[in-house]
């Protein structure tokens, strides 16, 4: 399998080499020049497969022989093996067909570990076989870091620097990743939000000049491909829970950076029937008013109950950018540049077919605590105030109440406690017990100010 940018101006890379990679050279992100598809008797013979075995079908043809079959097997069944669901991504039930699907039982409590565990794995497995050192760099909005440190914090061959806004994310979510205390992890608190962390990891990976000599910038955000990857199979995993491919399936992703709805969009492109994937967002709304207006434009970011959405650039909407304007490179790098400095009106075309899949709802802090509240006084279910979006999104949109519609939950209630209280139902979510001594550990990290120059000193004296 070969990997081109969606700016058209970056050589062509196999899977070991995109991994590494992250940001293309040319700006923009990798995306497979063609997608694996698979027929609905393929589909159909995985049910009841592991969730491990189902990864493999899924993921071995993106790896395209760059790891032998049976290594790939042992690494998709050491990533997942220590969820604490026997079933990796549970379905609960909310109503007649309305569905939770559980993206938190990994060690970090959220949906980014399905793709940080292996990430981390299969950046170690590469690095070893060439004998190398990388500098991983990430930024966060809250799970991300967490995620990422805990994939990589016993990598031989990796430094992992993460930077997350300081006094802008929960305290379990900051807690997370500052009582990791590796040798190899560093944590940086920016003075500043989400998404200057986000432009200062992007101008270094521009610029690694800063970097020791043989050293190079790896990414683990969702600009490296692996993690969209990752994030396909749990579609899968939820639609043959419930019927497909019999079934046609409807998805409500809560997102702010586009990389898991993204997945999505890539399942129901190599054959999973989905119908409907619902945008959820809160009062960060980019990706609500481009769906709504046309027009892809920042504002003002806001603080919110469900922070890891607080993101006014969605990065990866321009993967589906590519595809809406026919994978024309030349065109998808100028409209990105002009995104530099203004906003960027979409041509009818391509929003008529961007909206026959996507719709999108915009729930705000009120609206979250109302569904919170109601989901556990109802049925005594507990959401988190990102997996609230999703369900007041997906109720909001829903274009046919007689399919299922199977709510992301992204993240563990107990890492938003805030959010819970507000939401006045008279109880604490219980934080699980491999965390349960978090608030008493030892915290470790260096607050430093919005300064590219600053960070890149800092971690150039690191390594």
């Amino acid at each position: 399998m070969k990997y081109i940018s969606t700016r058209g101006n970056a050589p062509e890379l196999n899977f070991e080499q995109v991994l590494l990679t992250g940001l293309a050279t040319d700006g923009g992100l990798y995306v497979p020049a063609s997608l694996p598809e698979f027929s609905a008797d393929q589909i159909s013979s995985w049910a009841g497969l592991a969730y491990h075995e189902l990864a493999f079908e899924i993921v071995s043809p993106f790896v395209g022989g760059c790891i032998p079959d049976d290594d790939l097997r042992a690494i998709l069944a050491e990533t997942y093996k220590d969820f604490a669901h026997p079933a990796i991504a549970p379905l609960i039930q909310l109503d007649r067909n309305e569905w939770i699907l559980e993206l938190f039982q990994g060690p970090t409590l959220a949906f980014k570990d399905f793709a940080l565990q292996l990430l981390g794995r299969l950046l170690d497995y590469f690095l070893k076989k060439r004998n190398q050192r990388v500098v991983i760099m990430g930024a966060t909005s809250g799970d991300t870091g967490s995620a990422a440190i805990e994939g990589c914090r016993r990598c031989d061959n990796i430094d992992i620097f993460i930077l997350h806004p300081h006094n802008r994310v929960s305290d379990v979510q900051r807690r997370q990743m500052t009582t990791v205390l590796e040798d190899n992890v560093y944590n940086i608190a920016i003075e500043g939000n989400f998404d200057d962390c986000q432009d200062i990891v992007k101008a270094s990976f521009r610029d690694q000049s800063f970097l020791p000599d043989g050293m190079q910038l790896v990414a683990v955000n969702s600009i490296n491909w692996a993690r969209i990857m990752a994030q396909i199979v749990y579609y899968f995993y939820a639609g043959l829970s419930l019927g497909s491919p019999a079934k046609t399936m409807a998805f409500s992703v809560p997102t702010g950076n586009f990389g898991d709805i993204f997945a999505g969009y890539l399942a129901k492109k190599m054959g999973l029937p989905i119908s409907q994937l619902v945008i959820a967002t809160n009062k960060n709304n980019v990706l609500h008013r481009v769906m709504t207006d046309s027009v892809y434009s920042r504002t003002a970011l806001h603080q919110t109950l469900s922070p890891s959405m607080d993101i006014s650039v969605s990065s990866n909407f321009e993967r589906l950018l590519f595809d809406l304007y026919n994978r024309d490179g030349d065109c998808i790098r100028n409209m990105m540049e002009a995104f530099n400095s203004e906003s960027i009106e979409l041509n009818d075309d391509a929003m008529a077919s961007a909206r026959e899949l996507f719709s999108s709802a915009s729930i705000d802090d009120a609206a979250t605590c109302d569904i919170i509240s109601k989901t556990f006084n109802d049925i005594g279910y507990m959401l988190d105030p990102h997996s609230a979006t999703g369900v007041g999104a997906g109720r909001l949109c829903n274009r046919n109440i007689e399919q299922p519609m199977v709510v992301l939950a992204t993240a563990h209630p107990a890492k938003f406690p805030d959010a819970i209280e507000q939401s006045n139902i008279g109880v604490q979510a219980i934080i699980p017990p491999h965390l349960g001594d978090l608030f008493e550990r030892e915290e470790r990290f260096t607050v430093l100010p919005c300064d590219k120059a600053v960070v890149n000193t800092f971690m150039f004296d690191q390594l």
